[in-house]
């Protein structure tokens, strides 16, 4: 009997593009509800009462299981459905897998999407008026910051947290690949990490992100190009 799994989504959100990629990883198929979140939808309020997506519904009836937000939903696809596992078997690497995930939705968020998305974006879907040039210019040092240190870590290891591939890559790609998105992303500036880029996006997984498109706001001409 096949299994009812819906995702409550919006493609450009970096914090649900990493419940699509790990979802896609291990293979689990899925039907897309996406959320035009900003307008305070009364369904996905009724499910999260933060408003916010992603929001992933698995299975129905007495069986059904809500979680909402990606923190909650990657724990929850770790646990009932571990293969592949995408935290390191190790202590380390999980302990180090958790501080990247963290690092990017906390840090990076905060000092980059909270700048480059909200003034291109997130401005745009409000209808709250053209970019500040100066937060613009403030996300744009920030990002080249980030990537020098993300620089470091793709130089020294094969995947971001050690050896393997983990959900610190997925929390890496599905924010780096908005900003890329909005052309944001200084690769010029980063060699090993636009290699580790290549790879994961290169990922049966990627494929469907890059096939995302914000009407009136086209990607950056490189942004599908696996040979970027």
């Amino acid at each position: 009997m096949s299994v009812e799994r819906i995702l409550h989504h919006f493609p450009l959100d970096p914090f649900s593009r990493q419940a699509r990629l790990a979802l896609a990883e291990k293979k689990l198929s899925f039907r897309e509800q996406i959320e035009r979140y900003w307008e305070r939808p009364e369904p996905l309020t009724a499910l999260n009462p933060s408003g916010l997506p992603p929001v992933l519904i698995d299975g129905k009836g007495e069986a059904r299981v809500v979680a909402c937000e990606t923190r909650a939903i990657l724990e929850y696809l770790e646990e009932q459905y571990p293969d592949p596992p995408l935290l390191p078997s190790d202590r380390a690497g999980r302990a180090e897998t958790r501080r990247l995930i963290q690092w990017f939705d906390r840090k990076f968020d905060f000092e980059v999407n909270g700048l480059l998305l909200h003034e291109k974006m997130e401005k745009r879907l409000l209808k709250l008026g053209a970019p500040d040039l100066g937060a613009l210019r403030q996300g744009r040092e920030a990002v080249r910051a980030h990537f020098t240190y993300l620089d470091a870590l793709a130089r020294d290891r094969e995947w971001l947290a050690g050896s393997t591939l983990s959900l610190a890559d997925f929390a890496a790609a599905a924010h780096l690949s908005v900003i890329d998105y909005l052309g944001e992303a200084p690769w010029d500036t980063a060699p090993a990490l636009k290699r580790w880029y290549g790879k994961i996006k290169s990922r049966p997984c990627f494929r469907p992100l890059l096939a995302d498109r914000l009407p009136g706001m086209p990607p950056a001409a490189h942004y599908d190009d696996l040979d970027f």
